[in-house]
């Protein structure tokens, strides 16, 4: 089997109203690490969740995010940005150069609060679950002017995805961190 080398701008990609997914390496190509790029969007909130069988791995190309993982003291429903772990870690502002490994079981989020968009390097493990899980989310987001949100939940329900606080996008509500640590 042959490698697969892909230049700037090139893999399929796709556009929905949330965020700009750029398959890099799938399945399909052989690999057991889905591997995308992905724009995130000002405001957008991937809301607080873990997978029992995924692992994931985040690397910020271009821009800020904020960034949670760590099992919280407390696991508040509503928001995840105030969230402490019992050795007192809390989320932090990342930004280029910056990754996040996150293991099986492990609650984790991040956020777009800044006015520009953040490009980042995700990867997941097993593939194709991610793949599937992006293309599906596409034609959710692509059927309507709104977005059936109890859609988005038995999609991630399918896909081994346990939301703890809300999937969220829209206008960032600041670009000022909030006591959060900036790396």
């Amino acid at each position: 089997m042959d490698g697969l080398i892909l230049l700037p701008g090139q893999g399929r990609t796709l556009v929905t109203k949330a965020q700009d997914i750029t398959f890099k390496a799938t399945h399909a190509a052989g690999s057991s690490v889905s591997i995308f790029e992905v724009v995130v969007p000002p405001g957008f909130d991937v809301g607080a969740h873990f997978h029992e069988q995924s692992e994931e791995f985040f690397y910020i190309l271009d821009g800020e995010l904020d960034l949670l993982a760590f099992e919280p003291v407390d696991r508040t429903v509503e928001r995840w940005q105030d969230w402490k772990s019992p050795t007192g870690q809390t989320v932090v502002r990342a930004g280029a150069g910056s990754s996040m490994f996150v293991p099986t079981g492990c609650p984790h989020a991040f956020t777009n609060p800044t006015n520009t968009p953040t490009r980042m390097l995700f990867q997941a493990y097993p593939s194709p679950d991610h793949e599937r899980y992006f293309e599906e989310l596409s034609d959710i987001f692509s059927a309507g002017q709104t977005v059936d949100s109890s859609a988005v939940q038995r999609m991630r329900d399918r896909y081994d995805v346990h939301q703890i606080t809300p999937l969220r996008y829209g206008p960032a509500p600041s670009d000022e961190p909030q006591n959060l640590e900036h790396r």
